[in-house]
């Protein structure tokens, strides 16, 4: 009896769909189904979180091995890329204008001095007139031909 009866007012107090305006029931409906989808998409990003965090560890450890073959690789690239820079630098002054002309002025001098022992054997009478003048002819042609070398070199340089 009291059950019937206690029945019987649960169902007085909620309103029938009858009895609701449409307008009213669209916007409860509406409401119900905002609310679950917020409830399927807070659901979804807490396991996308949990997932995330279960996943932290390795990501930690590939970031570690980045960062380690980050370190060595890039330095040995770095000390090879300073090793070329170098090497390039100490190509460009070995070919550069003032070294060419510092080199020929060497060659020249060098050839010079050869030329000059030589004269020094003939005159001390270390050395046959024949071979004298055959080494001494080859010795002072290389002279000259590198001064003109240098001569035309320099003026070319400096303009």
């Amino acid at each position: 009896m009291f059950k019937s009866f206690w029945g019987s007012l649960e169902e007085q107090a909620q309103p029938h769909p009858q009895e609701i305006p449409t307008e009213s029931w669209t916007r409860v409906l509406m409401m119900k189904v905002q609310n679950n989808l917020k409830d399927e998409l807070r659901k979804e990003t807490l396991q996308l979180a949990g997932e995330n965090l279960e996943k932290e560890p390795c990501i930690m450890e590939l970031r570690n091995q980045c960062r380690i073959i980050r370190t060595t690789e890039l330095a040995a690239a770095q000390e090879k890329f300073n090793e070329l820079e170098r090497q390039k630098a100490e190509t460009l002054n070995f070919h550069s204008p003032a070294s060419l002309l510092r080199r020929l002025q060497e060659a020249m001098d060098k050839t010079d001095d050869e030329s000059e022992i030589l004269h020094g054997q003939l005159l001390n009478r270390e050395s046959d007139i024949g071979v004298f003048v055959q080494k001494y002819k080859k010795l002072r042609n290389t002279y000259h031909r590198r001064a003109l070398t240098h001569l035309a070199a320099k003026t070319s340089f400096t303009g």
